[in-house]
């Protein structure tokens, strides 16, 4: 199961929005007890992205601590990943390459299925290192989660980026083969061109993912993977993160595990951490549940670590990653850390307001509002052309 090269994630980097909705707002406004949010799908509040910031800002203030740390050389590839994209043709992630003053030399791509792309996009770094181990790829995670004022996910809505740097030699998690995948012809989660929001049928896409916890774990298992017995812990897409409690549970029934709320504690308590302060982030949503492991484990050197990453419609994987030793100097919890607390809380009419704004699409010229403190801004719509600045 393990390469006599390894490859994997070098540096994690998250950041998230300018703003926060706190879910006793939510609550208040619905009239609901609080505890249908806090207890019910376990969330606490939810990320809200300012007029001034979307998929490509977030993604480059993530990026930018890890070009900060390693430098651009060596990094000859970005790989996007996103659902919420900006444009049809351009990649969002020339934009952050431009911002990031990256070397010309570099193939930029953007990658779209659900919330799954950030794992194909993983994937497909590790065959690139894997041709060529002096080079490291950049693969950015950064999505908005927005859904129809008053509709049943819209508690569930977040935003986040998440920036992996993946290379030989890892210093955080060692990428383990084989994967176990999975694909079904499922409308549980879709949003057409012409809508701002994605469509969700709640019950068929819980059921879906359950689906695609089984398909894509009974294919590791064939291919050769570790047993259920070996992971220190299993990071989960998390939509909410009572999801990713739900999809484990199913796990463990589905290999003939007895039902043990305390392993189900054990495996999975340390990944929620961001997430439910954050949101539905979408494509970044697995490896926030990374970022919050890896934060907060006493010691998890040497330990196999569980991905089980689902995009509905849809496409499942499952693999397993070992914790390099020595991992704990290379995190950012601070950062990260900070990150969530520098959110300012917005209360429920702001956030509105916030959830309505959208840029009239007759190519003028229209500035947006400086909303936002962060290391870059969307400027301006002018001549159908985004304008991003650096501050």
């Amino acid at each position: 199961m393990t390469n006599d090269s390894a490859i994997g994630i070098h540096d994690l980097s998250f950041a998230t929005t300018e703003f926060v909705l706190p879910h006793t707002a939510l609550a208040e406004h619905n009239g609901a007890d609080i505890g249908k949010y806090h207890q019910g799908i376990g969330q606490r509040s939810m990320s809200v992205p300012a007029a001034d910031e979307d998929i490509v800002t977030m993604g480059a203030a993530a990026a930018a601590p890890l070009i900060a740390r390693h430098g651009g050389d060596g990094i000859r590839t970005i790989i996007f990943a996103t659902e919420s994209s900006i444009d049809q043709a351009k990649s969002a992630g020339v934009y952050v390459h431009s911002l990031l003053g990256l070397s010309s030399a570099t193939r930029v791509v953007e990658l779209k299925q659900a919330c799954y792309a950030a794992t194909a996009g993983l994937q497909f770094a590790i065959g690139l290192v894997r041709r060529d181990p002096a080079q490291r790829v950049l693969v950015v995670a950064s999505d908005v989660s927005k859904y129809e004022p008053d509709s049943p996910g819209e508690a569930t809505q977040g935003a986040a980026a998440v920036a992996m740097l993946v290379g030989a030699d890892p210093a955080l998690v060692e990428i383990e083969e084989p994967s176990g995948v999975f694909t079904a012809d499922v409308m549980d989660f879709w949003r057409p061109n012409y809508r701002e929001a994605a469509l969700v049928d709640g019950q068929e896409s819980i059921g879906a993912y359950l689906l695609a916890v089984e398909g894509s774990w009974k294919d590791y298992t064939e291919q050769g993977g570790r047993s259920l017995d070996e992971f220190a812990a299993f990071c989960y897409h998390q939509p909410f993160t009572k999801m990713a409690y739900k999809a484990h549970r199913h796990l463990l029934n589905y290999s003939g595990h007895d039902l043990d709320e305390d392993r189900v504690a054990r495996d999975l308590g340390l990944t929620t951490a961001y997430n439910n302060v954050v949101g539905n982030s979408y494509t970044a949503s697995v490896y926030l549940a990374l970022a919050a492991l890896l934060d907060q484990a006493d010691d998890l050197s040497g330990q196999a670590v569980g991905f089980l990453s689902y995009g509905s419609g849809s496409v499942a994987e499952a693999f397993a990653g070992r914790v390099v030793p020595g991992y704990r100097e290379h995190l950012r919890t601070e950062a990260h850390r900070a990150a969530i607390d520098r959110r300012k809380p917005v209360d429920f009419a702001r956030y509105r307001e916030l959830h309505a704004y959208s840029f009239p699409a007759d190519g003028g010229d229209h500035r947006t509002p400086a909303q936002t403190t962060g290391p870059y801004r969307l400027a301006a719509l002018r001549g159908h052309k985004r304008i991003y600045t650096a501050r």
